[in-house]
């Protein structure tokens, strides 16, 4: 799987759309939902979730962290 894995968060504190995750740790919720929590490089945190599928492929690809 040659794809191109991006894991992307709105940030609050800038009003941005579509910022790149970096140092990303992906963990699970209690309810079961993947969330994926880190920082835009520029010391603003990041947080948002995804699905199962796009979680797994960021770990596997190694984009993200494994945080379970």
């Amino acid at each position: 799987m040659a794809e191109d894995i991006k894991l992307t968060a709105y940030n609050v504190r800038t009003k941005e759309k579509g910022v790149p995750i970096q140092d990303a740790v992906i963990t699970k919720t209690a309810k079961g939902a993947y969330m994926v929590q880190g920082h835009d490089g520029k010391g603003n945190k990041l947080t948002t979730l995804c699905n199962e599928e796009k979680a797994m492929n960021a770990i596997k690809a190694g984009v993200a962290k494994q945080g379970w």
